[in-house]
């Protein structure tokens, strides 16, 4: 049977912009137009020309896409023809291939926010399109409000998407831009819109998260007769976010009936790059990635039980909806108290560890991590930490360097603009190979202000351990969660560390103390010991 053809269109670079906290640069732009290109989007918005200096820069030099570049802007305002509409004349002159033009389709927007009548509205809306058909470019209908105004006024709704498409508009977006509209109603109201006369092959459905119903107020869309679905990549969009395409995506490609009605410009092999698209847009926002996303998530093929550990060994398919790697994603087996020796089988399996069910060291490394939890530590989130305890706990743990002594200040001082400020200062003297290597660094950020005495120690740390330097220079830092485990005088802090190297992986440490600064030094030391045991570091 033929599938039929969907299209997606990504608007993070326009829309997933309002993101609270985010603001892109133009070569951040396109950084993401690239990335969106690779995974085989076919429609890019990159933003609105003219609106502001980082859009109109973006514009000037456009990314060179397979995908369809698309300027977004909004119809020509009344009392000017299209024509000569010098806001709708900067979208134009952008010069991309398709434009996206919002415009009124609920009666309330119309009558209450600009003020005119509904006929005006809905001659503005042709002279718009018929000037982008005009022009030989693809035309877009951003019908703002649509199921909103399809609720009011189903009449005036469907005349002003009948205005556009009679001009000569390729697709009509219907937004549901409050994002308080239901699956079912999406679905009731595409398919009253298809009725109209308006074909599926010229539908595309733009939906808010706003009550967490984005996907599947698109997905229903889609089985409804739509054909091409907006969101954003990680779900970016003001307030709750827009539909995320990093869901939908997969969904799309791997399960039914989609996978066998439907395709897209995402290949099986792209869709392997999924996940590290996400991390990369993450890395660009300077974010902590959300571990329990679907698909992507760090969490989103986690096993914490160990009945599910055990029915995993046997058969993946038990506890899992999709192959993990299908999306470039892997399955984790987490260790906490909760563990069996199922769990820690299948864990040390991941770490190229056979140990059988039976082995009398699985009980000892349940053992200890038992009475670590108990202690503070959390070994759930902290897998490489884990690992570093099973080897030890197996003989098998390489002794790479050994830390002799470390010592950190933090001083308030004036600098040479006579303002307070903190300098955090850290030694660190170890031992590899029987040669002594003593390091001193200062806390420093991106932009040359202090970060902390654990930025300092992590930099003194790494910087110089002799032979193994070369193999931890691409690590850093990239997340620190603190917690206290219980109060009072006696409370003690947990630190989780996440570090990221070179190659993209990530993984997470755990230091417990009653002191904030050892509980990170002892995280940061294993996460630069799993580091050199997972590139094959020679003692």
């Amino acid at each position: 049977m033929t599938k039929e053809r969907l299209y997606l269109f990504d608007t993070t670079l326009r829309d997933g912009a309002q993101t609270q906290g985010v603001q892109f640069s133009a070569e951040e732009k396109h950084r993401i137009a690239e990335i969106l290109d690779g995974l085989g989007i076919d429609y890019i918005e990159g933003g609105w020309p003219g609106a502001n200096p980082t859009d109109t820069t973006f514009f000037a030099e456009p990314p060179k896409t397979r995908a369809t570049f698309t300027a977004f802007g909004m119809t020509k305002r009344s009392g000017r023809s299209a024509e000569n509409d010098d806001v709708l004349a900067a979208v134009m002159n952008a010069g991309t291939p398709a434009v996206c033009l919002v415009g009124k389709a609920h009666d309330f927007h119309v009558t209450k926010a600009l003020g005119i009548e509904l006929a005006e509205n809905t001659a503005n809306l042709h002279a718009s399109f018929a000037h982008i058909a005009a022009s030989g470019r693809e035309g877009l209908f951003d019908a703002e409000h649509f199921f909103d105004g399809y609720k009011s006024n189903p009449d005036y709704a469907l005349e002003a998407i009948h205005a556009a498409y009679q001009a000569g508009a390729r697709w009509i977006v219907l937004c549901d831009t409050n994002g308080g509209t239901l699956p079912d109603e999406v679905a009731t109201i595409v398919t009253a819109v298809i009725a109209s006369g308006i074909p599926g092959d010229h539908v595309a459905i733009h939906t808010h998260n706003d009550t967490e119903n984005a996907v599947a107020g698109s997905l229903a869309a889609v089985l409804a007769g739509a054909r091409q679905i907006q969101g954003t990549l990680n779900g970016l969009g003001e307030r709750c976010g827009n539909a995320n395409l990093t869901t939908i995506i997969p969904t799309l490609l791997l399960k039914e009936p989609y996978a066998s009605r439907f395709q897209t410009g995402v290949t099986p092999e792209a869709l392997k790059g999924l996940r590290k698209a996400s991390r990369m847009l993450d890395d660009i926002l300077n974010r902590v990635p959300a571990k329990q996303a679907a698909y992507v998530g760090a969490s989103a093929f986690a096993h914490k039980s160990g009945l599910h550990a055990s029915a995993i060994a046997k058969d993946p398919t038990t506890y899992e909806h999709v192959d993990p790697a299908a999306i470039g994603n892997s399955r984790i087996v987490p260790m906490s108290n909760q563990a069996g020796q199922s769990n820690l089988k299948a864990r040390l399996a991941d770490m190229g560890i056979a140990v059988e069910v039976g082995d009398p060291a699985l009980p000892r490394i349940i053992e200890r991590v038992k009475a670590r939890e108990a202690q503070g530590y959390t070994y759930d989130g902290a897998q490489a930490s884990f690992e570093i305890l099973a080897r030890d706990e197996l003989g098998i743990l390489p002794r790479f360097f050994e830390v002799k002594r470390y010592r950190v200040t933090v001083e308030r001082r004036k600098n040479k603009r006579n303002q307070m400020v903190s300098i955090s200062e850290a030694v660190v003297v170890t031992k590899v190979g029987g040669k002594k290597f003593l390091t001193v660094s200062e806390s420093q950020g991106p932009d040359g202000s202090d970060q902390g005495p654990v930025n300092a120690l992590s930099r003194a740390l790494a910087k110089d351990l002799g032979p193994y330097q070369q193999i931890i220079d691409d690590m850093r830092l990239v997340d620190f969660k603190v917690r206290i485990t219980n109060g009072g005088t006696e409370a003690v802090t947990r630190v989780i560390i996440d570090s990221e190297d070179g190659q993209g992986r990530r993984w997470s440490t755990v230091g417990v103390s009653a002191n904030i600064v050892d509980a990170s030094f002892d995280a940061l030391v294993d996460a630069i010991n799993w580091k050199l045991i997972r590139d094959g570091a020679e003692t």
